[in-house]
């Protein structure tokens, strides 16, 4: 285990292409890689996508390690109750935790402190470790309930960085929206990236 890795978990929001994204990113950046996939995000990876990933934490394991290149050990997975993986610790916590896409049920659950799942724990530990915590709420519009969970969570820390891809770099394909949002999530996280030019830069 390492504690200068990063943690990302995945939700059942649609967006699934961002947390795919940014995984594959975090990989051929030579990052460890702590994962954890929700249920419902594996049913949306079936519909968002045409990847066939497998459901226990060790099939997923090799699978994305093999679909990402990464090294041996880089990529570890999850399950929802494996309390005895490092992310379920401030002495095993990483350096950082991205949760993409994250529903507003997760958001939520990481505003009340509800620590039901590894990932809702291990955001928990985030926040009382005062490592950086990033979530990544897709969905719209967004109720007054949403907004109070985010002022919440703003107030202590937590970046809140919505799914909302700018258009100035004048984006050609999907791929080109999804890079957007994950380029903001890299440079959050201090990881350098070429996915799309700077504001300003010719």
């Amino acid at each position: 285990m390492s504690r200068d890795s990063i943690t990302l978990a995945m939700t059942g929001a649609s967006g699934a292409q961002y947390g795919l994204r940014l995984l594959q990113c975090l990989l051929e950046a030579g990052e460890q890689v702590y994962l954890m996939v929700s249920s419902p995000a594996q049913v949306v990876l079936a519909m968002e996508t045409a990847l066939k990933v497998p459901g226990s934490p060790k099939e997923m394991q090799a699978f994305f390690s093999a679909l990402y290149n990464a090294r041996p050990d880089q990529l570890k997975v999850y399950g929802k109750e494996q309390w005895s993986s490092p992310v379920a610790s401030g002495s095993g916590a990483s350096r950082a935790m991205v949760v993409c896409p994250c529903t507003s049920a997760m958001l939520s659950a990481v505003a009340t402190g509800a620590s039901r799942s590894l990932m809702e724990r291990a955001a928990d530990v985030a926040i009382k470790e005062q490592r950086k915590l990033i979530l990544v709420h897709r969905e719209t519009p967004v109720s007054a309930i949403h907004l109070e969970n985010m002022l919440t969570l703003a107030r202590l820390g937590v970046t809140i960085l919505p799914a909302n891809p700018g258009f100035y770099q004048e984006p050609k394909t999907i791929d080109d929206l999804v890079d957007f949002v994950v380029a903001r999530i890299l440079d959050h996280l201090a990881i350098e990236h070429t996915l799309l030019p700077r504001w300003g830069d010719d």
